[in-house]
C-alpha cells in the first residue's frame, strides 16, 4: 500500500461531511483503453437493439416471455417443463460469475455492465457534447439561470427523456417480441392504458437514474461491489496503482507518481485509485489512460496504473498470469462449454403421460384397459409426425383422433386407451413403458403405471 498516511474513509466517496450528495464531475476520458471500451460498448448496444429483430427459424434470438412461461435463448425454446435445465444453467451462471470475479475482478463492471455502458457511453457523451467537459459543466451548474443555461439544460434533459423512453421500448421487446411491440404501438393508447402507464413509469426511472442518481447505483445500490470484498484476493486481476514504483509521491524521492491527481479527475465514481481496492472502483480503465499520458510527458514508463494484481505488484512481476488464474480460466471455459452443450443437447420432445384422474380400470373379455392423458411438446423447428407404442407389454393403444402431428415449437394434447391382456396384469399396479416414435425413430421413453384388479 502507499506509504503516505491515509485517513480511514467511513462514508461513500460521493457524500460530503454532512451526508449530502457530492456531485462527481468526471473529466472526459481518452486513450487506447477508452477506445477499446467504446468499441465493445457500441457492439453490445448494437446487439441489445438488434436481438428482438434477429430470427432463427422464425423465432427471436432471445425472448423472455414470462407471462406465457416461454423463454427463447439463442433460438432454443425453453418451456415450463424445462425448469430443471434453466435452474442448472442458472447455477452454472452463478458459478461462472464467482470464478470470473475471483480471476478477473470487476472486468464486467467496467466493460459490459448495462449501467456503465449507458451512463458512460450514451448519457455522459451527450452531456459532454452539450455542456462541455468537467470544468464547463461545473461552472454551468453553479452559475445563475440564464437563457443559455436554460437552453442547454432543456436540450440535454429532453434528449435524456427520449433515450429513456427508447430504452424502455427496446427492453419491452425482449419480453414480448418485436411483432407484439409493433402491434401495440400501432393501436390506440386507450386500449393499453395500463401498459402505457407502466412504460412511462419505467422510462421515468431510467431518466432519474441516468440524469441524477448516476454512479450511486454502483456505489450504494449494486451488491457486486461489496461481493468483491469477499471474492477478490491478492492474485485477482484488477485496475491497480503500482505503489512500489509510485511511492513516495510528488517528486519527493524516487517515486514515479507526480501526485497530479489526474487519475481522480477522470474517475466516474470520484475515487483515488492510489488508495487501493475500493468498492466504488468499477475498473473502467479511465485512470490508466490518464496516468499513461502523464508518464509520457515526464518521460517515465507507462503502466504506473494498469491491469495487475496485488501479488504481482508486491513481487515485482509484470505478468498477472499465474497458475491459479490459468486454471480458473480453464474452468470458466468448461462451464461455458457446459452451458452451450445443455442448450444444443436438449431432447427433441418433452412427453407427459398420466392416468386420467378419477377413473379406474375397465374389464373386457380378455383385456383390462386404462385411460391416459398425454401431452407432448415439440422443441424442434420442424413439424413432427409421431406414433405412440407400448414397449413393455403386449397390448393395444387406441388414440382419441387419428393424427399425432405436431407443428414446430407446438404442443399436442390428447387422451388414449391402453388395452393389455389379462394374463400380463398380475397386480393392482403394474409398471408399463411407452415409446414415442417419429418415422420409426425412437425419440423418448416414458414409464407410468397401469391399474388392474
Amino acid at each position: 500500500m502507499p506509504t503516505q498516511e491515509l485517513t480511514f474513509r467511513d462514508k461513500p466517496i460521493n457524500l460530503n461531511e454532512r451526508g449530502g450528495r457530492k456531485w462527481v464531475y468526471a473529466k472526459k476520458p481518452s486513450g487506447k483503453w477508452w477506445k477499446r471500451r467504446t468499441i465493445v460498448a457500441w457492439l453490445l448496444l448494437g446487439f441489445w437493439v438488434a436481438v428482438p429483430f434477429i430470427r432463427i427459424n422464425g423465432n427471436p434470438l432471445i425472448l423472455l416471455d414470462i407471462a406465457n412461461r416461454k423463454f427463447i435463448i439463442f433460438g432454443a425454446i425453453f418451456w415450463a417443463q424445462d425448469t430443471f435445465i434453466l435452474a442448472l444453467l442458472m447455477l452454472s451462471f452463478v458459478l461462472f460469475i464467482v470464478l470470473f470475479t475471483v480471476t478477473y475482478g470487476r472486468l464486467w463492471c467496467g466493460w459490459t455492465c448495462p449501467q456503465t455502458i449507458f451512463l458512460e457511453m450514451v448519457f455522459r457523451r451527450i452531456e459532454y457534447l452539450i455542456e462541455g467537459d468537467y470544468r464547463e459543466r461545473h461552472q454551468l451548474d453553479n452559475s445563475p439561470w440564464t437563457t443559455k443555461k436554460i437552453f442547454k439544460k432543456t436540450l440535454k434533459h429532453g434528449i435524456f427523456i427520449l433515450i429513456s423512453v427508447a430504452m424502455t421500448n427496446v427492453f419491452l421487446m425482449w419480453f414480448i417480441g418485436s411483432e407484439r411491440w409493433l402491434q401495440l404501438i400501432t393501436e390506440p393508447i386507450s386500449q393499453h392504458l395500463g401498459g402505457f402507464g407502466i412504460m412511462l413509469l419505467i422510462s421515468a426511472v431510467f431518466y432519474w437514474i441516468y440524469s441524477f442518481f448516476r454512479e450511486q447505483i454502483c456505489t450504494m445500490v449494486c451488491p457486486y461491489g461489496r461481493m468483491q470484498g469477499v471474492l477478490l484476493d491478492s492474485k485477482s486481476i484488477m485496475v491497480a496503482y503500482d505503489y512500489v514504483r509510485g511511492e513516495p509521491r510528488g517528486g519527493r524521492g524516487s517515486g514515479d507518481c507526480t501526485d497530479c491527481k489526474q487519475c481522480i479527475s477522470v474517475c466516474p465514481t470520484g475515487i483515488d485509485i492510489r488508495n487501493g481496492t475500493q468498492l466504488e472502483c468499477i475498473n473502467c480503465t479511465a485512470c490508466i489512460d490518464q496516468c499513461n499520458k502523464i508518464m509520457k510527458v515526464i518521460g517515465k514508463p507507462q503502466g504506473l496504473i494498469r491491469y495487475t494484481s496485488e501479488a504481482a505488484i508486491k513481487g515485482g512481476h509484470s505478468s498477472v498470469w499465474n497458475a491459479r488464474n490459468r486454471a480458473y480460466t480453464v474452468v470458466l471455459f468448461i462451464i461455458f462449454a457446459f452451458f452451450v452443450f445443455t442448450l444444443v443437447s436438449r431432447p427433441e420432445i418433452e412427453t407427459t403421460i398420466l392416468r386420467t384422474p378419477g377413473l379406474i380400470y375397465q374389464e373386457q373379455d380378455s383385456t383390462y384397459s386404462n385411460v391416459y392423458n398425454i401431452k407432448i411438446v415439440n422443441k424442434t423447428h420442424e413439424e413432427m409426425p409421431l406414433e405412440l407404442r407400448l414397449l413393455s407389454h403386449k397390448g393395444k393403444i387406441q388414440m382419441a383422433g387419428n393424427s399425432m402431428v405436431i407443428k414446430d415449437q407446438d404442443k399436442f394434447e390428447s387422451t388414449f386407451l391402453v388395452y393389455i391382456p389379462k394374463p400380463e396384469i398380475t397386480s393392482d399396479k403394474t409398471e408399463i413403458e411407452f415409446g414415442i416414435f417419429s418415422n420409426d425413430k425412437l425419440l423418448e421413453k416414458y414409464t407410468t403405471t397401469f391399474v388392474g384388479p
